[in-house]
């Protein structure tokens, strides 16, 4: 019995030394866009927008690129990811196209202390590769615009766009990913841009 022990014992202690000698692939990481731009002080007598938080679905929230094959698969690449989250990266596009615009005195992030007009806020539905007839990128976004004297949402819109992959490897999908985002935030800060000129 003890000689049993013994030799079982021997085997998981090679099995697992095995396993610890086995290299493992390199993570690739990824981004979009530039980094977000330092606070400017655009339209001196404009009004102080702040951008919250993006929410996304758990899926997305791993960091791992998602992808989608026919409506009922999805799955993760275990060795590609996002330097950060999706909904941080989106937040930040958003910010620098609103203070890209030079309507607003100041564009920010919000915070327990920081003050403003209004706040973007939104979810982000999708964010990844969609794996049909031809591969493509989706990102479906929902933002709403909340008036901070009143605490009353005044406005929500949705885009949801899809863009071609030019290749095959993640590095093109996150180039597709890359043109899909300008594009959903062009439109989100041009959008937003019209509600608010038009109350003001």
């Amino acid at each position: 019995m003890m000689r049993s022990m013994i030799l079982i014992f021997l085997v998981m202690a090679g099995c697992l030394a095995n396993c610890g000698c086995v290299s493992s692939r390199p993570v690739h990481y990824y981004t979009l866009g530039a980094p977000a731009p330092p606070p400017n002080l655009g339209k001196p007598d404009g009004l102080i927008l702040l951008v919250g938080n993006i929410v996304t679905p758990e899926p997305l929230q791993d960091g791992r690129i998602r992808y989608r094959a026919g409506s009922n698969e999805a799955g993760a690449y275990e060795y590609h990811r996002w330097t950060e989250r999706p909904g941080s990266m989106v937040r930040n596009a958003l910010i620098r196209a609103l203070r890209d615009s030079g309507k607003y005195q100041r564009v920010l992030e919000s915070g327990s202390s920081t003050s403003g007009d209004y706040l973007l806020r939104g979810k982000l539905d999708e964010f990844d590769e969609v794996d049909q007839a031809s591969i493509r990128t989706k990102i479906s976004l929902h933002v709403e615009l909340v008036d901070r004297k009143t605490n009353q949402n005044i406005w929500d819109h949705t885009v949801e766009r899809e863009e071609p992959v030019s290749g095959k490897s993640v590095a093109e999908v996150v180039q597709s990913l890359d043109r899909n985002l300008l594009h959903v935030v062009s439109e989100t800060a041009g959008e937003v841009d019209g509600v608010l000129a038009a109350r003001h």
